[in-house]
């Protein structure tokens, strides 16, 4: 009799939770829908104001079927919105459009292989169109595709007409762009190399100045070379997803953010984006790992990390506690013990010296190729 009892009341209990579930639809009384999100949230990143800056997150190298990726630009506004971002780049390649032949067949347009007659700047401004509503800016761009060892890839940025970019020389297609007053960024610098020995035409369109940018981390590669080389150049720093699918399977169904770049900039406008990017105000963010100057990884992660102190003891130790507010993990190694991880919105209870000071290297923070910087509490 008490089992049975038992199983009754774990049915009633079951049944209640069920009810629970669902409610009546609006407009059909005789309809239930389950109580479930609409599919729709943003994923919200916290970072901190940095030396009077907002920390924007964008994606600086984006496709769409407008090239050779699978998505369209509306997909892409909403996909950057969902994971947190507020900044994205629509930079479909000039030479390599993969759908062409499809899109024309559907139109039932006759087309010659050869026939270069196309909007240019048709994906960017659909992309624009629908930016607004989700509070995205989008930064007109294209790509230059050339071999990718001999010659590169590189994004153009702020563009003003991508239909007068293109050159059959990539050395004119670049001072085309330049020509408009557009950035250019070198992509994936190590892409299908096999080291990271600038090619002869990257060393003269570096020489020409005509260089604003480089990936630092594109998809799941990560260059460390290349923060040496944005040092030595005066190079803005960019971590990029380059995608062509969904993000959520190249990054959250591995439980990481996407690539984003870190732009402080007073504002979330074209004007303040492209002076941040000038002034080389960025960080490149990837898979856990936060890339750029040392003097402002410093103060992004001072920025992040508040310390406060709980004890002081007789010869001048201090027991503090550290306090990640950021949605970034940092780790973190004191002198020759193993490193130890901040998670987003932790604590952690350390002891200073006797002068009442914390010393530790953010590992997952690079300033240099093998550099990390060190920070003093």
């Amino acid at each position: 009799m008490r089992r049975i009892i038992t199983f009754f009341a774990a049915m009633s209990v079951c049944a209640g939770l069920s009810a629970q579930t669902h409610y009546v639809d609006s407009e059909n009384k005789d309809m239930l829908r389950p109580f479930t999100t609409t599919g729709a949230e943003r994923t919200e990143i916290v970072l901190p104001q940095v030396n009077g800056y907002n920390v924007y997150k964008a994606d600086l190298h984006i496709h769409t079927f407008y090239s050779d990726a699978h998505v369209s630009p509306q997909f892409r506004v909403s996909e950057a919105w969902r994971d947190g971002l507020d900044v994205i780049a629509i930079t479909d390649h000039i030479e390599y459009r993969v759908h062409d032949a499809s899109m024309a067949e559907y139109l039932d347009v006759k087309r010659h292989k050869d026939d270069k007659k196309v909007d240019f700047n048709v994906s960017m401004k659909i992309a624009q169109k629908d930016a607004p509503a989700y509070g995205i800016t989008v930064i007109p761009g294209t790509e230059i595709t050339r071999d990718a060892v001999t010659v590169g890839h590189y994004n153009v940025l702020f563009s003003t007409d991508n239909n007068l970019v293109y050159d059959d020389d990539p050395m004119v297609a670049i001072k085309n762009a330049k020509a408009q007053g557009a950035l250019v960024m070198h992509n994936h610098p190590g892409w299908r190399h096999k080291d990271m020995v600038p090619s002869d035409f990257e060393k003269k369109v570096y020489a020409a100045g005509l260089i604003d940018g480089i990936e630092i981390m594109n998809t799941d590669e990560f260059y460390p070379q290349a923060i040496d080389r944005a040092l030595e150049h005066g190079f803005f720093m960019s971590s990029n997803t380059d995608v062509h699918g969904a993000t959520s399977d190249d990054y959250l169904s591995r439980g990481y953010y996407r690539n984003m770049t870190f732009i402080l900039a007073k504002e979330n406008t074209l004007e303040a984006l492209r002076e941040a990017l000038e002034q080389r105000r960025t960080l490149a963010y990837s898979y856990g790992m936060i890339a750029g100057e040392e003097s402002l990884l410093k103060d992004f992660f001072n920025a992040s990390v508040s310390c406060r102190v709980l004890q002081t003891y007789d010869d001048g130790r201090k027991r503090v506690a550290l306090t990640n507010n950021s949605s970034l993990s940092y780790y973190l190694r004191f002198g020759d013990a193993n490193p130890v991880v901040l998670a987003p919105f932790t604590t952690l209870r350390l002891t200073t010296d006797k002068n009442g000071a914390l010393e530790f290297v953010v590992e997952n923070m690079w300033m240099s190729e093998k550099g990390h910087p060190t920070i003093k509490l």
